[in-house]
């Protein structure tokens, strides 16, 4: 990598809030805020609307649609007559 072009890429604390949930990781994202982790260092936190803990996808909470009733009810809507 040539030096001086890059972002500085360190140690970062990412936080949900909704899930009460964070994890340590490295990024080039900055934040001027700080929390104190559980190995009692301090790192930039940031804080993120959705991660793995609150996404629906991923805490199996998503709901399935019933996309194959919705489409036997457009074809009985709109089906041409067939005795034309």
């Amino acid at each position: 990598m040539k030096p001086g072009i890059h972002p500085a890429y360190g140690p970062v604390v990412f936080r949900d809030r909704a899930a009460g949930f964070a994890f340590l990781t490295r990024s080039t994202m900055t934040s001027d805020r700080t929390v104190e982790w559980e190995d009692g260092n301090t790192y930039p936190v940031v804080d993120v609307e959705i991660s793995s803990a609150s996404h629906p996808f991923y805490t199996g909470t998503a709901r399935v649609l019933d996309t194959a009733g919705r489409v036997e009810r457009f074809e009985r809507r709109y089906r041409r007559h067939e005795a034309r």
